[in-house]
């Protein structure tokens, strides 16, 4: 195993419409905060949201392609929902590695989300093992 405390690893994606439609066809919310322009209209928020849990999958990517040379099991994942994420904005997740195990390959990993703006939007930490 070569990864090591204060590894970083990272990826950007754009939010769009289409891709928070196809995220409520693939989970079943179909929350109209996240689908109805005037119904978000009248929210504390004022337009369109992302899921929260699409922050979720950008995170769940990140390490399963930036760690591809490895085969991966999730064993869990922690997320603090900081600020919305909108339909246009730009969300880079960074994984930094935080604690590897000398018993077993068990990987723990902050993880956070930030805005084109810098705000963070997603915060937590995930444990990974390590597969041959």
């Amino acid at each position: 195993m070569d990864l090591k405390p204060g590894d970083t690893f990272s990826r950007s994606r754009e939010v769009t419409d289409e891709l928070i439609r196809k995220f409520a066809e693939v989970s079943g919310d179909y929350n109209p905060l996240h689908l109805d322009e005037e119904y978000a209209a009248s929210t504390r928020f004022g337009k369109r949201i992302a899921h929260g849990m699409l922050s979720g999958a950008f995170i769940s990517g990140v390490l399963g392609d930036e760690l591809s040379v490895r085969r991966i099991v999730y064993l869990g994942q922690t997320m603090k929902f900081r600020a919305p994420v909108f339909i246009g904005d730009t969300v880079t997740v960074t994984g930094t590695v935080k604690k590897v195990r000398e018993d077993k390959p068990v990987v723990t990993i902050e993880t956070v989300c930030v805005n084109q703006d810098g705000d963070v939007v997603v915060e937590g930490e995930a444990a990974i093992m390590l597969l041959d």
